[in-house]
């Protein structure tokens, strides 16, 4: 199988398996796919955390209803944990086995879909994506056999219909409107993946997303921000010890005869050749 490794920004990414016979439209639909499921799990994620522990969002009647609540004298609702952020009711489900499979599915997907999966060399697939996400779908459901608020985050990013208005929208690609780039060169539709690559079904490359009609990527640096500050504290290193060691050379002619300011005087006087006892030059 050919090995893709998609790279994203801020080191994110992910690795694909195809074959060289696959069109290279195919895989552009594949990959956007596969990266705007990885965005919809995070979202996914974030948003049964918040669901397991606030509950769902508020309807239009029980944000009334809190309205009213707040100018009486009632007790508020035991097991109540209040939103920071006041979208949601405040009561999480009461099922501690739907709460920890849900909680056990988010970390399995979050895990799944971590740009960790590249230096694992563990290529994901649309699949078993699906299937993690179904997952979460049926641990909802089973908390709430009558569905969530319409504009539940959860409901929403499970559905991925209407995902304008999601924190993820600007992230989302259209694969009619995004090329593929390797190597400074773009895979141009209406050739196969073997066009470029060859038929070794062993290769492996490092690609990545432009936006139709962009042009190339820009180069990436040759070493990383991490690789730099290592070289450069290196390099401040030697600059020290090699400052050092010219102290130390500058004064090493001191102990010379010729640096004596008597040593003229001695050679008259027939002194230079006497030393003090017990000392050896």
């Amino acid at each position: 199988m050919v090995v893709i490794s998609l790279k994203g920004s801020e080191g994110d990414g992910f690795l694909f398996e195809t074959t060289t016979k696959t069109p290279n439209e195919t895989l552009i639909e594949q990959l956007v796919e596969i990266q705007n499921l990885r965005l919809r799990s995070k979202l996914i994620i974030a948003s049964v955390r918040d669901l397991v522990e606030y509950g769902p969002y508020k309807s239009d009647l029980e944000e009334i209803q809190e309205k009213l609540q707040e100018t009486t004298l009632d007790a508020p609702v035991v097991g109540c944990k209040i939103d920071p952020l006041g979208k949601r009711v405040g009561v999480p489900p009461s099922d501690e086995e739907t709460v920890k499979m849900l909680l056990d599915s988010c970390l399995d997907l979050e895990k799944y879909v971590d740009k960790s999966q590249v230096q694992n060399r563990i290529a994901i697939d649309k699949e078993t994506l699906e299937d993690k996400i179904a997952q979460i779908r049926g641990g909802i459901v089973a908390a709430y056999p009558d569905g969530l608020p319409e504009d539940d985050l959860v409901k929403i990013a499970l559905d991925g219909v209407s995902l304008e208005n999601t924190n993820i929208a600007e992230e989302m690609l259209n694969p009619l409107e995004t090329s593929l780039w390797s190597a400074g060169k773009e895979f141009q539709r209406g050739q196969l993946l073997s066009d470029r690559l060859g038929t070794n079904e062993k290769t492996k490359i490092i690609c990545k997303f432009q936006t139709k009609g962009s042009g190339a990527p820009t180069r990436e640096p040759i070493v990383n921000e991490k690789e730099r500050e290592a070289m450069m504290a290196h390099y401040f290193k030697r600059q020290e010890e090699l400052k050092k060691l010219a102290e130390a050379e500058d004064d090493d002619y001191l102990n010379s005869q010729w640096a004596d300011s008597k040593g003229m005087k001695k050679s008259l006087q027939g002194l230079s050749s006497i030393k003090a006892p017990g000392l050896r030059f």
